[in-house]
């Protein structure tokens, strides 16, 4: 199979009928052999019945529907295990991504050698305070700190190696930086794309304002875990090291000061000295054993999907 797209959704069922035919329009003009992955992330609308509809119809539309909303990068991370293309494409269900752009980034994959290529919606047509904004400000701040030169981490139309998606594991929010946990799996060769943006046609967005924390927090987090997620007895014991040294430190100057100096001055525990000492022994201590139960956990046994499927179209 040459392409496998998946369209991660929740409540877009004014339109799917409008996408799979743009997209099935697309793919049979450019004879691409293919299947249409949606994952229903939980949807409360009728988006379901109709992907039920359009798969009955359609044997190459396949489907995922969750138990509840657990998130996108759970649907994507779903959609991911599922796909068989050798191209593996991601768009979103609301006809803001254009279908028309999926061939080019299939020869940019297939023929072009790149693992990966990320779409930039150069011109977007969201609101400035409430999406243009924020993600200049992500984006920026993702460039700086992952050293992937791209101008949209976010963008949900993107394109990968079927081996790149099968590497990454997509969890919590990182859906927002899928393009530095590619980086950090060790697939360099990620190029960008400038794609055409869609003004929304039907619905709502479903990201509110919270998302700005969430993703300076997860930014936060895939920093530390690309540097430290396989060694994190390198991080939490680099810091148990300084503490203990500079614990060591404190006690030999107050031994040394007692027994030699001034063996008739204060009492040791009257000395602020003997409190950073403390201190510093016992934070080291703690560090070198949060490094301990790092590592073990991450010998346990691999993480659970943290999502439950509720029904499954066309799937083997």
């Amino acid at each position: 199979m040459d392409l496998s797209v998946i369209i991660p959704l929740l409540n877009e069922e004014a339109s799917l009928a409008e996408l799979h035919k743009w997209l099935t329009k697309v793919l049979v003009d450019h004879q691409l052999s293919y299947e249409l992955v949606f994952i229903d992330d939980g949807s409360t609308d009728e988006s379901w019945t109709t992907i039920m509809s359009i798969a009955k119809k359609d044997p190459q539309t396949k489907g995922l529907r969750f138990q509840k909303n657990y998130g996108k990068s759970q649907a994507l991370h779903a959609g991911f295990i599922q796909a068989q293309g050798q191209v593996v494409v991601t768009m979103d269900a609301d006809l803001q991504d254009n279908p028309e752009e999926i061939p080019e980034l299939y020869d940019m994959i297939a023929h072009g050698g790149h693992d990966m290529v990320s779409g930039w919606k150069k011109k977007r047509f969201d609101p400035f305070f409430g999406k243009n904004l924020p993600s200049k400000l992500f984006n920026y701040a993702a460039r700086k700190t992952s050293k992937v030169k791209l101008h949209d981490f976010n963008c949900g139309l993107k394109a990968y190696k079927k081996e790149v998606v099968k590497a990454i594991e997509v969890t919590g929010d990182m859906h927002r930086y899928i393009p530095v946990l590619v980086s950090n799996a060790g697939f360099a060769n990620i190029g960008e794309k400038v794609v055409q943006h869609q003004a929304r046609k039907y619905g709502v967005t479903k990201f509110g304002s919270e998302r700005f924390i969430r993703g300076f927090l997860d930014l936060i987090t895939i920093s530390f875990l690309s540097k430290f997620g396989k060694r994190p007895m390198h991080f939490f014991g680099s810091w148990g090291v300084i503490m203990l040294s500079l614990g060591f430190v404190f006690s030999a100057y107050l031994g040394f000061d007692k027994i030699w100096i001034n063996p008739t001055g204060r009492l040791i525990t009257e000395r602020p000295q003997f409190y950073i000492a403390l201190t510093a022994m016992i934070l080291g201590s703690q560090f070198f054993v949060a490094g301990f139960l790092g590592e073990l956990i991450l010998r346990s046994k691999p993480q659970r999907n943290n999502y439950i499927i509720k029904e499954v179209l066309n799937l083997d």
